[in-house]
């Protein structure tokens, strides 16, 4: 593949989070898993474009303008007079970490605008893009963001794909076979997963919550506890938190497909581990972005795993 200078593309679940903290609305922010590991990393200095259908309204623009601050390329965000941009209220209880969503405004009782993928002619305009990227994200799928997930495999990009819930079989079967790494929730997803064929040399990152996670990739596993957060206010954004260390460790060795093995993948988890036990002592999904900056993330997601994460333990499973 040839590497045109795009470190990650991707396209998914994308809103604007509104936050209501001990239940008072507390504050707004870009959220949605594919909008927090695509804005993160911009903010990490990755070279990054998002793909996303999104209103001509003022929601939209403030996602945008998010991603824009970040230093994300917005070209290839669609915004449209026909919807409007999605909201996601969040309830976070700051005593104990616990958070809720949904769909529904606590304040009005009304129904928020739901996420809207993108369409065929979107994956039309942004072919190049999927074509030359290093990593490609996806967190959704629909039959025009599996063509982009295909055309990114085809091309040698390491597709990244993170599910949430299995709605359609078939197009799930084709997202996953052409997936080069696989995470999900032991819980939603394990049993369902199991006669679905992989991609060969496919690595799965199963997570089990609060424990921590496991590796496979073929016959091989290996487990990797959970790095202990030294303050709980909100768990929200852990799981994007560890993505966002494995997609940044893979740009920073432009690790292609050929390369790509479970053991080495392995400092990128940890590091994004590390992540996710820090980003826990703020509110939102994104706190630890938002109060101190991307160059503290940057710091844990280089530390040395040996000074930085002493409750981090390695097993062959």
């Amino acid at each position: 593949m040839t590497h045109s200078g795009v470190d990650v593309a991707g396209t998914g679940f994308t809103v604007l989070d509104r936050v209501y903290q001990d239940d008072v609305m507390a504050f707004e922010a870009l959220g949605g898993s594919c909008g927090n590991v695509l804005v993160s990393l911009a903010m990490l200095d990755r070279a990054v474009v998002p793909v996303i259908a999104l209103g001509d309204d003022a929601v939209g623009q403030c996602l945008i303008g998010e991603f824009e601050r970040a230093g994300a390329d917005t070209r290839y965000i669609s915004r449209s007079e026909e919807r409007a941009s999605p909201v996601l209220a969040q309830k976070l209880d700051t005593g104990s970490g616990a958070h809720s969503f949904s769909f529904t405004c606590p304040e009005t009782e009304e129904e928020l605008p739901k996420y809207a993928s993108i369409d065929d002619d979107q994956v039309r305009v942004a072919a190049d893009i999927f074509e030359s990227c290093l990593v490609f994200y996806a967190d959704r799928i629909s039959a025009p963001i599996v063509d982009a997930m295909e055309r990114a495999s085809r091309a040698g990009a390491i597709v990244y794909f993170e599910p949430s819930s299995i709605d359609d079989q078939d197009l799930f079967e084709r997202a996953v076979t052409c997936s080069h790494i696989l995470k999900y929730s032991s819980d939603r997803l394990a049993a369902r997963l199991e006669t679905v064929p992989l991609k060969d040399g496919a690595i799965l990152v199963v997570t089990y919550g609060v424990d921590g996670l496991e590796l496979r990739q073929g016959e091989q596993s290996k487990w990797s506890a959970a790095v202990q957060a030294p303050k709980v206010t909100d768990t929200c954004g852990s799981g994007d938190m560890v993505s966002v260390g494995i997609i940044d460790w893979i740009v920073e060795r432009g690790r292609g497909t050929q390369s790509l093995a479970m053991d080495d993948l392995l400092e990128g988890v940890v590091a994004g581990q590390r992540l996710a036990a820090a980003n826990c002592a703020y509110a939102g999904a994104r706190g630890l972005f938002a109060k101190c900056g991307a160059a503290s993330a940057r710091r844990l997601l280089s530390a040395d795993r040996e000074l930085l994460a002493p409750v981090a333990a390695f097993s062959n499973a």
